[in-house]
């Protein structure tokens, strides 16, 4: 398979990249072995690997040798390249795809190393790191283009400007969102701010077990812990292990949240509104509509004003036994909510194949106090 096709299909995809060192860093796993590491991040569920071939990353073309003979997976060689005599060389150790960088390329080089790359069967992932770079990608025609969050003049993370880029991507390109993806919480934002791939590289190598690292990146679904009203919540909420924090900002809730709480890095901050959509300072809004003075039984996920998700819940204070299967005929990113507790979100997963898991008030010792225990056994059922 292509390297841009393995990228492109459902879901999010990873790009699991091999590096000993980086110049941010410093060391990193100075004794990695290519061949092993590519076995195992095919196994852990890559769909794609990454392997740095510069010394100054600890890097070299035998590292890219020896894991195209480890693996099936198509490889991206990653370094500076200027020439087509290197593409050349690369092509013939075994990479399906080659990294070029726009901010040590101007439009005429970047044209001739595509065309080059193109006659050699490789794939070109264009690296951009600004509007105007990701501007130069889309003109010239760049397919897959990779959005990276690193200043690689300054080596500091703007995980906001990426997703900024991304969220302004071509949509008829496949995006990769690089670097400074720690959490799953993070690449669900790249996900969501419409990336097909997320490219992994020091976090998966700082990590004791990179293959159990990666494994974890990729769990899903996610989980919200929701009617959050107590940061002593939102912290074991995060220590348990839930990627996103709700928070309900209805007046007519008896989980009602007086605002939105800070969320440690790992999370994401989800505003629950019900009526109109407003302004609210989370990353993501779960917007009912109002009928006869609550909420409607459905929901829609924004990231801003963009639908991202559709939410299947209950109808207001009522059950549905058919709420499962009505659940699982709905098309595309789906968050099932709804009574989900300890005891039944294994049955719910497997019934609905949801993209992330909402679960509230059978996390409670009473409406808005959460049983810290309660949300540690919700997320260990998950995991499981």
């Amino acid at each position: 398979m292509r390297f841009r096709d393995a990228l492109a299909g459902p879901g999010l995809a990873a790009i699991a990249e091999i590096k000993r060192r980086s110049p941010s860093a410093g060391d990193l796993r100075p004794d990695a072995d290519p061949a092993r590491l590519a076995h195992d991040f095919e196994t852990a569920g890559a769909s794609a690997l990454s392997v740095l071939v510069d010394e100054r990353f600890g890097g070299s073309t035998s590292d890219l040798v020896a894991a195209r003979a480890a693996t099936s997976l198509p490889i991206l060689a990653k370094g500076f390249f200027a020439d087509s005599g290197e593409l050349e060389a690369l092509r013939r150790a075994g990479a399906d795809a080659v990294l070029l960088l726009l901010r040590d390329l101007d439009d005429r080089a970047a044209a001739g190393l595509l065309e080059a790359a193109r006659g050699l069967g490789l794939d070109t992932l264009v690296e951009a790191h600004s509007a105007p770079e990701l501007e130069r990608a889309g003109r010239l025609g760049a397919d897959p283009i990779g959005l990276n969050a690193r200043d690689l003049s300054t080596f500091e993370i703007d995980r906001g400007a990426q997703l900024d880029l991304v969220a302004e991507a071509p949509r008829d390109r496949v995006v990769v969102a690089e670097s400074g993806i720690e959490s799953r919480a993070q690449a669900a934002a790249a996900e969501l701010a419409g990336a097909d791939a997320v490219l992994v590289g020091s976090t998966l190598m700082r990590a004791p077990d990179p293959t159990a690292r990666l494994r974890e990146l990729l769990a899903r679904p996610l989980v919200k812990s929701c009617g959050l009203t107590r940061a002593e919540d939102v912290t074991a909420a995060s220590e348990a292990g839930a990627d996103l924090a709700g928070f309900i900002l209805a007046e007519e809730s008896p989980r009602r949240a007086h605002r939105v709480l800070p969320v440690p890095e790992t999370m994401l901050s989800v505003a629950v509104l019900v009526g109109e959509h407003q302004a609210a300072p989370a990353d993501l809004v779960q917007l009912y509509a109002r009928e006869n003075g609550h909420r409607a039984r459905d929901a829609v996920l924004l990231r801003g004003d963009e639908p991202v998700a559709s939410v299947a819940d209950l109808p207001w204070q009522e059950d549905d036994p058919s709420h499962l299967a009505r659940a699982a005929g709905v098309q595309g990113r789906l968050v099932l909510a709804g009574k989900l507790a300890p005891e039944n979100v294994r049955e719910a997963i497997a019934a609905v194949r949801p993209w992330a898991v909402d679960a509230s008030s059978q996390l409670e010792v009473s409406p808005g106090t959460k049983d810290p225990d309660r949300i540690r056994a919700f997320v260990e059922a998950v995991r499981s």
